[in-house]
């Protein structure tokens, strides 16, 4: 089996799908690449045994089809230091060596049996099939993926929660402390359905979605899940269970609201939060007529701070504490440049919308509160 590619696209791919391989493996043969040749098409598969990523590139000329697994590390630490220019790939079938030729040099290496190599898990017939554009789930993702929770008792909150309706498509994470909900009408289905994408293969889709273009072609059953995007398919297990009613822990009615800048608003934050107590990041918003009043005290130090802000508000003066990590992810995680404060009384959670949402989307974020000290 012969065949000649280009360097840097061979090598873009393979450091592509090379965020799936996990540092340490139950199987051996995992540590490793799957290499399949076919018509021309040099096809690239990583996996962990729960997710697997696979791509192709066209090949410059071939001979001959195969098949072989060979060291990912080894085979990305030799590709990363050579510049673009054809790479001439041979392989003996008997014993797999693997001959990589190039303009000053060469490379050799053992491959190993590709029939090892754990088979892709085939969607079953009930699967569900959903096309949704590769931006918008890319937003989607970027938006809602820190609000997943890392909780061994319960598992369905570690992962994005995808709920598809024939009217749109939501996305949904929480961890308890923090819940975004993001809601396009750009996609929808024939029919309702549902399932949990654990953290890992969504993150591996906020790396792959930035430079996809078109629609991607979400498919699924009770166990797994495929992603089909233009250069690259991924197939991962779901998380199994039941996700929470997110709607009922979402306060209805608000009225209490603050429209503030959302990078000026960030900024007091991080200046004042520097003040807050350690072990709580506790801040305190108090909230007048278009002013909201940022403050903070570590007791145990003797060390506080305090700043106001201008604000559209109006209604009666309220105090609400919030922990300061959590509410200025919030707000890295909107793009808007003002967001919208929907307080209802100080012991219920605090709603933060974008001021003006983009066209067929509704995102909104949660926040739980915290006890105030005074």
């Amino acid at each position: 089996m012969k065949f000649i590619v280009s360097s840097t696209a061979l090598f873009s791919h393979l450091q592509a799908i090379s965020r799936v391989i996990n540092s340490k493996n139950s199987l051996p043969i995992l540590d490793c690449f799957l290499l399949e040749l076919q018509d021309g098409t040099l096809s690239m598969t990583a996996s962990d045994n729960e997710t697997t990523l696979s791509t192709s590139i066209e090949v410059n000329e071939f001979d001959g089809d195969g098949r072989l697994a060979v060291s990912s590390k080894t085979l990305l630490e030799a590709l990363k230091e050579i510049p673009e220019q054809p790479l001439s790939f041979q392989i003996n079938p008997s014993n797999l060596e693997i001959t990589v030729q190039y303009q000053n040099g060469k490379y050799s290496l053992m491959g190993q049996n590709a029939d090892e190599y754990p088979q892709t898990q085939d969607l079953g017939s009930n699967a569900v099939q959903v096309n949704i554009p590769a931006d918008i789930l890319m937003g989607g993702v970027n938006r809602s993926i820190f609000a997943t929770a890392d909780d061994e008792l319960r598992p369905v909150m570690n992962g994005i929660y995808f709920d598809i309706t024939p009217e749109d498509i939501t996305l949904v994470a929480s961890d308890g402390h923090k819940l975004v909900r993001c809601k396009t009408f750009a996609a929808h289905s024939d029919e309702k359905a549902a399932f949990i994408l654990p953290k890992k293969p969504a993150n591996l889709l906020k790396n792959l979605l930035p430079k996809e273009q078109g629609d991607v072609q979400i498919g699924f059953d009770d166990r797994n899940a495929s992603f089909t995007l233009e250069n690259y398919r991924m197939v991962c297990r779901l998380i199994e269970g039941r996700y929470p009613n997110y709607n009922s822990v979402i306060p209805q009615n608000n009225p209490h609201k603050a429209t503030i800048d959302r990078a000026a608003f960030i900024s007091a934050l991080r200046r004042v939060s520097v003040f807050s107590s350690q072990a709580s990041s506790l801040i305190k918003l108090s909230l007048s007529e278009n002013q909201m009043k940022i403050s903070a005290q570590d007791i145990d130090f003797s060390t506080s701070a305090e700043e106001t802000i201008i604000c559209q508000y109006e209604g009666n003066a309220m105090s609400i504490g919030f922990k300061s990590s959590f509410l200025i992810d919030i707000l890295n995680n909107l793009s808007a440049q003002n967001v919208v404060i929907e307080l209802a009384d100080p012991s219920r959670a605090g709603v933060i919308v974008p001021e003006e949402q983009e066209e067929n989307e509704d995102i909104l974020m949660l926040l739980m509160p915290m006890m105030l000290n005074d």
